[in-house]
């Protein structure tokens, strides 16, 4: 065995931020997320991947406790998930959030979408909101489409919109649940040129996605699920090079085909 082989994957990056620890989810029969250990340091990026059905969304949702969970601890920063109230409205400011649908609203503009969190959750004024969503919206590409409404503008323009409003938040992790399968195969990119650029930049991230090249390319380490549970895990060099389990094996088979 080499040295590196000894070393966790996750090592060299921060301290933990997000801690899963034991988590179980039933729905109802269904054991839809099984044993679930899982630690996230600060500035690393992690890539879920694995079948549909495997439980990929559930785990990315129940790390802002979109979903709640019936066993086990999951910890932000050292801090439990707060159960409800104000305590979790802070915390879901402290974890944005992108999902398949852009989930803006329609009757305000762009700039009032990203505007809105700043100012009614973290209280900014309005100009430094303004100012900062000006910013951030140049970053991912749409500054010149601020003064539009959602319906105006394309697929992938609206979810990088949404990855200016999770931004504006200053969150400390961003979770991303299939944010590019909504979109048609043009669109994909410029998304995910953005959520590159964001690794990039040391955001820490979990992102639930079937973009292999973005996998490839962005994460520091690979998660591999099926029927609710981690079945792997590893840097997506030796993942996609030489899966250790016959599921992944199968399942890059299927996919890496076409």
């Amino acid at each position: 065995m080499t040295a590196q082989e000894t070393v966790p994957v996750s090592a060299g990056k921060g301290e933990p931020l997000v801690v899963l620890s034991d988590v179980q989810k039933h729905f109802g029969q269904l054991h839809a997320l099984k044993d679930i250990d899982l630690t996230v340091t600060r500035g690393e990026v992690v890539v879920v991947i694995g079948p549909s059905g495997s439980g990929k969304s559930t785990l990315c949702r129940t790390i802002n406790r979109l979903e709640t969970i019936d066993e086990g601890t999951i910890t932000l920063d050292g801090q439990p998930l707060p159960q409800e109230g104000k305590a979790l409205a802070a915390l879901r400011a402290e974890v944005g959030m992108v999902f398949q649908s852009f989930n803006l609203f329609a009757h305000k503009t762009i700039l009032e979408n990203v505007t809105l969190g700043p100012i009614k959750v973290r209280g900014m004024k309005k100009e430094t909101a303004e100012k900062k969503a000006r910013e951030l919206l140049d970053r991912v590409g749409v500054g010149h489409q601020a003064e539009k409404y959602p319906a105006q503008l394309s697929g992938g323009q609206q979810q990088r919109v949404a990855i200016a409003r999770a931004l504006a938040m200053e969150p400390k992790v961003m979770l991303f649940d299939e944010p590019t399968s909504a979109l048609d195969p043009e669109m994909i990119k410029e998304v995910l040129d953005v959520m590159v650029d964001l690794a990039q930049q040391g955001m820490t991230m979990v992102v639930v996605t079937h973009e292999m090249g973005f996998a490839r390319t962005a994460a520091d380490r690979v998660i591999f699920m099926a029927d609710g549970a981690i079945v792997e895990e590893n840097t997506p060099e030796e993942f996609f090079t030489n899966p250790s389990s016959d599921r992944a094996k199968d399942f890059l088979g299927k996919i890496l085909k076409h």
